[in-house]
């Protein structure tokens, strides 16, 4: 594949060396893309924490993905197609420094990725160049935080089954939330009791779903406590801002994801505010679209992702209050569903409509 492969150490604005890497076409760049990892998904979890003899529980997903071995696929697809890509693993994540996938706080990681994505836009080889966020599930998250510290500055978003919502289902009540609030400076680091292992439910093909554990770059031990809430709060503060989005994206969830239900990308298609936006949903595919799909869906994912970026390298960049001419095309029913467990993100529903904006 002639795609040019960098590693490169830095230091972000707390002193921690963060490690970051770039897969470069031999040819001029047709735009920049820049990856936001997401979750591990290793771990499903109940927090239990005892305050004032109260027992409180609230469900998260297990994290810790990287850049350099989970998303060489993403990024030498796209290099091999012409896009300059970037990756960085965040703090305490994969190759980079820090306690070991504990978030202090969620800020920390979006300033680190809109910082050392800027510093590469600001390089004279690539001023020049459009710039797109790519963000699977927690990293759709990131990516739509990094957009909102500064909207004009990106010209579209690819979003794979993200990290925005939270379901009603295992949504705690503010109560519980306060009580753990009180306790998560205390014990900010305690990790926390596993219950679930979704990689079983995250990635279909069983030869993919094996690599995905053996990588010892990815963190598959308890959860943190201080971690667990910020996932939390991000997640319901999103959902209450999704109207806040305004670039154009391109959001993409398998129709058979009982990780992250694919009403999460719905929400976010209805209430965002950009005028340009696509939707797509998989039947029968899960929640590992990239990654964890026989090699024939992978390939079809991302054939439609290099699609919607070429179509928007060289696009007019509309006016904000320009309206969007909506095309929905209904897909074939997938096959019946697996038995679903509870979601982390989103409303339990099924979608079957494909929506993009032209």
């Amino acid at each position: 594949m002639d795609v040019q492969y960098h590693e490169e150490y830095v230091k972000n604005s707390r002193g921690v060396q963060l490690f970051t890497c770039r897969w470069l076409p031999l040819s001029s760049p047709k735009a920049l893309v820049f990856l936001c990892h997401g979750l591990s998904l290793s771990l499903y979890v109940c927090v239990c924490v005892c305050v004032s003899r109260v027992w409180c529980k609230v469900a998260v997903a297990g994290y810790g993905m990287e850049c350099s071995n989970f998303m060489k696929g993403v990024g030498e697809k796209l290099a091999s197609h012409g896009y300059a890509v970037f990756g960085i693993d965040y703090e305490g994540h994969g190759r980079s420094m820090g306690a070991r996938c504990y978030i202090k706080r969620f800020d920390n990681i979006v300033h680190d990725c809109s910082n050392h994505f800027k510093s590469i836009c600001a390089q004279e080889e690539y001023r020049e160049h459009r710039r797109f966020l790519y963000g699977e599930s927690m990293g759709g998250a990131v990516a739509l935080l990094t957009h909102k510290k500064d909207p004009s500055f990106w010209h579209g978003a690819v979003l794979v089954a993200p990290m925005c919502k939270i379901s009603e289902k295992v949504k705690p009540h503010p109560i519980v939330i306060s009580m753990l609030t009180q306790v998560e400076d205390v014990i900010p680091k305690w990790k926390i009791v596993p219950t679930k292992d979704v990689i079983n439910a995250a990635f279909k093909d069983p030869t993919k779903r094996e690599e995905i554990r053996c990588n010892k770059l990815i963190y598959q031990q308890k959860p943190r406590l201080k971690t667990a809430l910020e996932m939390l709060r991000t997640s319901m503060d999103l959902e209450d801002s999704l109207n806040e989005v305004t670039l154009p994206f391109f959001v993409l969830h398998g129709e058979a994801d009982t990780v992250t239900d694919p009403e999460v990308s719905r929400a976010l298609y209805q209430r965002a505010s950009s005028t340009d936006k696509t939707m797509k949903l998989y039947p029968g595919m899960w929640h590992g679209l990239t990654a964890g799909e026989p090699d024939d869906n992978i390939e079809v994912v991302f054939s439609d992702i290099i699609s919607w970026l070429d179509r928007h390298v060289d696009a007019p960049l509309a006016p904000p209050s320009a309206k969007a001419v909506v095309a929905v095309k209904v897909q074939k029913k997938a096959p019946k569903a697996r038995s679903r467990m509870r979601y982390l993100c989103g409303l339990k529903g099924r979608s079957l409509c494909h929506h993009s904006s032209t």
